[in-house]
């Protein structure tokens, strides 16, 4: 058994979707959340400019002596772990490269791909999904104003309705059989997809991570024999603004800890 704490990033709160399912599964491990929202948001940053800013995040968590970092962040996940995964000695969970596997082997020929500019630009879902199912085709497609409407909670506003709509229509044209939501905000917008096609479609990344992550922590004897733990929550700019836009997610008492 292992009482050090797992940690999570991401550049502002939709890693709180996956914080969530997982403290679900282990509600007795100690936590810590960083949302680094002083580089918010990540979809438009280069890939050298998003493996300085997880290294530094990496330097944070290895003083904070955590057992695991969770990459919550689809963007990171892309463009970082395979320059920092043998860098630390803690274990690291990337998101993508976590669930592919599992995605790759359900029965569908052609799925599609919801994701930031700076995801797609990476290819990892393509490459990463390929690598289990070669003959899988796979279509991906950023949508840049999509974490804005979640984060200003504007789903519901006509213009936000129409441009939600349109992505969804551009993709459904190539007649995929599932669809990845594969930014962490984006779970938040199925109330709104769904009106236009079967919920079923979708698939959150996230409900297939954190059984993943529960089974690997156990394999490896990394799991706390606590009966309740903690949670702590930083951030690197904007403490208030946090907080309010994590009422969307998983919300919390006390403003965060200012890095």
């Amino acid at each position: 058994m292992d009482k050090r704490p797992i940690a999570f990033f991401d550049s502002g709160v939709g890693g709180l979707t996956v914080f969530k399912k997982v403290k679900e599964k282990l509600p007795n491990e100690d936590y810590l959340y960083f949302g680094d929202l002083k580089n918010s948001p990540y979809g438009a940053k280069s890939r050298e400019e998003l493996i300085e800013i997880a290294d530094e995040i990496f330097r944070f968590f290895e003083k904070k002596d955590v057992k695991a970092v969770i990459m919550a962040c689809n963007t990171t996940s892309a463009n970082t772990y395979e320059v920092l995964k043998d860098k630390y000695k803690f274990k690291i969970y990337p998101i993508i490269q976590s669930c592919a596997e599992i995605i790759a082997q359900l029965p569908v020929e052609k799925i599609g791909v919801f994701a930031t500019e700076a995801t797609i630009k990476s290819g990892v879902y393509e490459r990463e999904l390929k690598k289990y199912n070669p003959n899988l085709k796979v279509f991906e497609m950023s949508c840049p104003p999509w974490v804005k409407i979640v984060e200003q909670k504007l789903q519901t506003a006509p213009t936000s309705i129409n441009c939600i709509r349109e992505y969804l229509e551009k993709m459904l044209k190539n007649s995929p059989e599932k669809i990845i939501l594969g930014c962490t905000h984006y779970p938040y917008l199925l109330d709104i997809l769904e009106n236009f096609t079967s919920r079923d479609i979708f698939i959150d990344p996230a409900e297939y991570f954190a059984e993943l992550i529960k089974e690997d922590l156990n394999l490896n004897n990394l799991l706390n024999d606590k009966t309740t733990g903690s949670e702590q929550f930083f951030v690197s700019a904007n403490r208030k603004e946090f907080k309010q836009a994590s009422s969307i997610f998983y919300p919390m008492n006390e403003l965060p800890i200012l890095v």
